[in-house]
């Protein structure tokens, strides 16, 4: 029984991704407001495709902002896009190999980064500093990659460079995936050689799925040390994330 319904799942999920490709390409006659509609639309649909609700609490920061998000599992960006679809997202160039998310992540306005290259992590600063300083808002994920979910991992601080060199606001938010039996839901956990569709069948194949968007206040950085900008929000975030 599990198995249909998860199958069901996917299949609904395949459709919606579909969708949205469709949807994508009307992207250039839209203004803001029109792609960051279709953007929480899509958002919404595909989380409830794969069986998922969706809880947030706070409020996103319109224009200039930097958010810095816990990062659990690859459908981080369509929780997050649910709550703020005007956030342009700084991904791993990786993620441009998935079938077909791939595709729709671009055309949302990622901005991607080479994480093995120190050239490229500078040129994707200078990016999103422009970003900025455009009034748009740019999310990020610190930790660099998945973690298990109730524990960060390390900060890194070089991508917050950005928020301090253009004196703008930075807004944490914390994501926590929780199930019928669990506050943490494994099902949603992507960790080591977990392939993408492994991960995928595992979301579809959960119980009462909800994904939990925390939007903390924002936080100043004029005159920030960046590391000790990193170690605070990091800090935040965990007492968030604490039972």
């Amino acid at each position: 029984m599990r198995s249909a319904v998860a199958l069901w799942r996917l299949l609904r999920a395949v459709a919606h991704v579909l969708h949205g490709m469709v949807v994508m390409r009307r992207f250039p006659k839209l203004d803001a407001a029109g792609r960051h509609g279709c953007i929480r639309w899509w958002s919404v649909g595909l989380l409830k495709s794969v069986g998922m609700a969706i809880e947030v609490s706070g409020t996103a920061r319109p224009g200039a902002t930097l958010m810095v998000a816990n990062h659990v599992s690859w459908i981080d960006i369509a929780a997050i896009h649910a709550a703020a679809p005007h956030a342009r997202f700084v991904s791993k160039a990786d993620v441009l190999a998935w079938p077909l998310l791939g595709w729709l992540i671009r055309g949302a306005g990622t901005l991607f980064i080479e994480r093995e290259s120190k050239r490229d992590a500078l040129r994707v600063v200078h990016a999103m500093a422009a970003a900025l300083q455009a009034g748009d808002t740019v999310a990020v994920f610190p930790e660099g990659t998945t973690g298990a979910g109730p524990e960060l991992l390390p900060f890194h601080a070089n991508l917050l460079q950005a928020a301090v060199a253009t004196g703008t606001p930075i807004q944490p938010v914390v994501l926590r995936y929780a199930d019928r039996g669990a506050a943490f839901s494994d099902a949603v956990v992507f960790l080591g050689e977990t392939t993408l569709l492994q991960s995928i069948w595992r979301v579809v194949s959960g119980r009462d799925l909800c994904a939990h968007v925390q939007i903390l206040p924002p936080v100043g950085t004029r005159h920030a040390d960046r590391r000790a900008l990193a170690a605070h929000l990091r800090e935040l975030m965990a007492e968030s994330l604490a039972p």
